[in-house]
């Protein structure tokens, strides 16, 4: 499914669509600071690079108020950090660093092992045991290395599974097994002892084989020694498909029940067809008002991260043609239903924590 999710082609298509100029009317949104009232860590938002040199874009992105917590898209994968064996390139990735420094946000780092966005000299190499293990622990060691106390998590595995709940016939999987889901978070974890570590996939928000299968990876990592911190559920949902607070929720604590903390690292929620009308905007509001009420109603959702704030730069289009409005800001950077009902869950929810503060007190 999101294979190409974040691909700095479909990011390129929505700065021409958009304009460089365009100028919306969020720059004083305040979704992280309700996130904070209402208990959670954060609220944030994955950017990329071409995002964060748009000048209508920029200042969106960069308000800490609504978004306090920043993912990189893409710069920080496999075949933007070492394209060539030994050969490391952390510039594109160290500018989505630096511009949530700059900003005051707290940064996600994505991500270390991964299938896709692979150069050719991993995803072809003749390996053994031996020499794959090296690649991966030489590949972290830097990456991570690099990044070490920058990034509050690191993505150390992402989508390591087929949809069918199978494990995914990547080159690790191949020769590793599932010996290298604990190889690659030893080597986090000695790389960036800070960092919280998770494994991070899609389609496993809502019962199912895929879903019972990545509570069986948490096992994994931790019957290999690793130290496993989290899990982060995408929530690439669609529009009316994306189930109730209670069914979200129950599927959160499952992983909660495994010692490890959860996270919404990529929501978006996709409408099926365009155009849409306002009963479907209704509808897409009512899911991510889901989809926000489930973390706040599990102690350890530590907070939700949307996949791109617009729709003039969401991944959708490119990659489900014919689908698409799936974020909380429209084409020309305005908030929509759905980043309304998302403040108004957040708020509503701040406020019921200061009453119960106050009872207690």
């Amino acid at each position: 499914m999101p294979e190409n999710r974040f691909s700095l082609r479909a990011v390129l298509a929505g700065l021409l669509v958009a304009g460089p100029g365009l100028v919306g009317a969020v720059p004083n949104g305040r979704l992280h600071e309700l996130a904070r009232a209402a208990g959670k860590l954060y609220f944030g938002t994955a950017v990329d690079n071409p995002e964060i040199n748009n000048s209508g874009y920029r200042p969106i992105l960069g308000n800490k108020a609504d978004f306090g917590f920043i993912t990189a898209g893409n710069t920080q994968k496999w075949q933007f950090t070492e394209p060539q064996q030994g050969r490391f390139d952390y510039g594109q990735g160290d500018a989505i660093a630096s511009f949530a420094k700059s900003n005051g946000q707290m940064l996600r780092c994505h991500t270390l092992v991964w299938h896709n966005q692979l150069p050719g000299w991993v995803s072809s190499g003749n390996w053994n045991r031996d020499s794959l293990t090296r690649v991966i622990n030489t590949h972290i060691s830097n990456v991570a290395g690099h990044y070490a106390g920058q990034c509050y998590a690191w993505d150390v595995v992402n989508e390591a599974l087929e949809d069918n709940g199978s494990f995914r016939n990547s080159v690790f999987y191949r020769v590793l097994g599932t010996d290298f889901l604990p190889i690659a978070f030893k080597a986090a974890a000695a790389a960036d002892p800070k960092a919280k570590l998770y494994y991070n996939d899609y389609n496993i928000e809502q019962a199912g084989n895929k879903q019972r299968q990545a509570l069986a990876i948490v096992d994994i990592i931790k019957r290999g020694g690793a130290r496993i911190d989290g899990v982060g559920l995408q929530g690439h949902f669609i529009v009316g498909q994306t189930g109730s607070r209670d069914q979200l929720a129950s599927v959160l604590n499952q992983f909660v029940a495994k010692d490890v903390d959860v996270a919404y690292t990529e929501v978006d929620v996709r409408h099926s067809s365009l155009p849409t009308n306002s009963q479907a905007l209704q509808r897409q509001a009512d899911d991510y008002g889901s989809i926000v009420s489930a973390c706040l109603a599990v102690q350890r959702c530590v907070g939700i991260t949307i996949w791109g704030a617009s729709d003039a730069y969401s991944w959708v289009p490119s990659t489900f043609p014919g689908q698409g409005d799936a974020t909380l800001l429209d084409r020309n950077l305005n908030p929509k239903p759905a980043y309304n009902r998302v403040r108004d869950v957040l708020a509503a929810a701040g406020r019921g924590r200061k009453r119960s503060a106050r009872v207690e007190a």
